[in-house]
C-alpha cells in the first residue's frame, strides 16, 4: 500500500516537475538576454547564454558554431533591429526547455536593409544551475503570394 501511494503521488507530481508552459524566472530572463544580446550586437553576452557546444541551423540548412554565430552578430556593418516574437511556444522540463516562435528578423548588413520572417527553435538546457542555449534552427516563411487582380 506505501509503495502505491508513493507511485501514485510521483505520478500527480509528474507532470509538474517536468513539462510547463510556462519559463521559469531565470530561464525568462536569460532568453530577454539572449535576444537583447542579439540586438547590441554583444558578443561577451552572446558568449555568457550560448552553450560551448552550440549550434544553430540556419534558414538556409547551413550549420554554424558558437564561434560562427558570434561572428555574424558582431560582424562590423550588422545591425539587427529590435524584434518581437509572435506565437510563441514555451516548454519546460526539469533540466530543458524550448523556446520559439515566428518572428521578423530585420536589419542593416554592410549599409543593405535586410528583413526575412522565421519560425524558430531554441533548445535549452540547465548546466551546473545555469541554463545555456545549446541548439537552434530557423525556418525561412516565405513571403506570402500575391494575391491575383480581379477584372
Amino acid at each position: 500500500m506505501i509503495k502505491l501511494l508513493a507511485t501514485l503521488a510521483l505520478l500527480a507530481l509528474a507532470p509538474a516537475a517536468y513539462a510547463a508552459d510556462t519559463l521559469p524566472p531565470d530561464l525568462a530572463a536569460v532568453s530577454d538576454a539572449f535576444d537583447k544580446a542579439q540586438i547590441d550586437g554583444d558578443g561577451a553576452a552572446l558568449g555568457r547564454i550560448l552553450a560551448d557546444d552550440y549550434r544553430l541551423i540556419g534558414g538556409g540548412a547551413n550549420v554554424e558554431d558558437k564561434a560562427q554565430f558570434i561572428a555574424d552578430f558582431t560582424a562590423p556593418g550588422f545591425k539587427l533591429d529590435p524584434f518581437t516574437v509572435r506565437e510563441k511556444i514555451d516548454k519546460v522540463w526539469a533540466d530543458g526547455a524550448i523556446t520559439g516562435g515566428l518572428v521578423d528578423f530585420c536589419g542593416t548588413d554592410g549599409g543593405k536593409h535586410f528583413c526575412q520572417t522565421f519560425r524558430f527553435s531554441d533548445v535549452w538546457a540547465r548546466r551546473d544551475g545555469t541554463w545555456k542555449l545549446v541548439y537552434s534552427q530557423v525556418t525561412r516563411v516565405p513571403p506570402p503570394a500575391p494575391t491575383p487582380a480581379t477584372p
